[in-house]
Parts: structure tokens; C-alpha cells; sequence
């Protein structure tokens, strides 16, 4: 069973969106029938770098947001984190930017998390990346996380 999601940026971010695109109102109603359907189940993770992005916003929304993670586990970034992050910028799996995506990447693999979800389908949730980023984690000895949105723990019931 997978125990422990590392929740990542665009999580909170969706959950209290001010978008008015079609997508982005999906996203968000996704995002609320996660958490109130499945957060329970779960060891919830974040981080520093979840908070800081956060807080990088100009949003009304910024503090509900930030609050929304209050109760979660709050994972370290050490030195060893940043040399994975590190290390996946370098072989071109995440975007050249240490606080970002690839920052995600190692917290939740070096933290040992089972999924990380996300609504970034362009760098993290993207199954043409998967099979690169498990091949660096295997090279590094660090397990890879099951790399999704919350729209995939919908629809898995059959109406056979």
C-alpha cells in the first residue's frame, strides 16, 4: 500500500485556485475531492520549498494555502538533497532550477515517499520522464516515487 504522498506546489495551489479556465476549475474540483476522499488515508509530506513557493505568490488565497499543509509532515532539505537535485538538473531530467521541480523530485525520493502528486504534468507527472528519472534514482540507490496527479485515484471503479 502506498503509506506516504509528498504533496507538492501546485497541490495547494490548485486546491485554492482564482483561475476561471475550464481546466483549472477541473483541476481544482479534483484537487478538493482528493483531499477530502483520500488525505485521511495517508502520511501527508511537504516541505520548506513547498512553503517558500507559496509564499512567492501574490495571492489572496497565499495564507489558505499555506495553512492547507499545516498539519503535514515537514521534510528536511540537507546537503545530501541538494546534491540529488543537483544531479538531476545536471542529466537534464528536471529544469535548471534548484529550488524548483527537480528540489521536489529529491525530497520525495530521498524521504523514501511513495507518491509525490502534482499537478506539474510537464516535469514531474509525465510518464516520457519516468523511466529517466528511475534510472538515475536506481544509479543513486534512492527509490522513485509514483509520480501523479489526484485525477488518477478517480475513475477505477467498473460499471460492469
Amino acid at each position: 500500500m502506498l503509506n506516504r504522498i509528498y504533496i507538492e506546489t501546485s497541490i495547494p495551489s490548485f486546491y485554492f485556485t482564482e483561475r476561471s479556465s475550464a481546466e483549472a476549475i477541473a483541476r481544482k474540483n479534483w484537487t478538493r475531492q482528493w483531499w477530502q476522499e483520500y488525505s485521511s488515508q495517508f502520511t501527508l509530506l511537504t516541505s520548506s520549498a513547498v512553503i517558500s513557493e507559496l509564499r512567492q505568490g501574490k495571492s489572496p488565497a497565499t495564507e489558505d494555502r499555506i495553512n492547507l499543509l499545516k498539519e503535514l509532515e515537514l521534510l528536511e532539505i540537507t546537503t545530501e538533497i541538494e546534491e540529488i537535485t543537483t544531479v538531476y538538473i545536471d542529466k537534464l531530467v528536471m529544469p535548471n532550477d534548484p529550488a524548483g521541480d527537480a528540489l521536489h523530485l529529491a525530497l520525495a525520493s530521498f524521504h523514501k515517499a511513495d507518491v509525490l502528486l502534482t499537478w506539474n504534468c510537464r516535469h514531474l507527472a509525465n510518464p516520457n520522464k519516468f523511466n529517466h528519472i528511475r534510472v538515475i534514482n536506481y544509479q543513486l540507490g534512492l527509490p522513485t516515487p509514483v509520480l501523479t496527479t489526484p485525477m488518477n485515484y478517480f475513475g477505477g471503479e467498473s460499471d460492469d
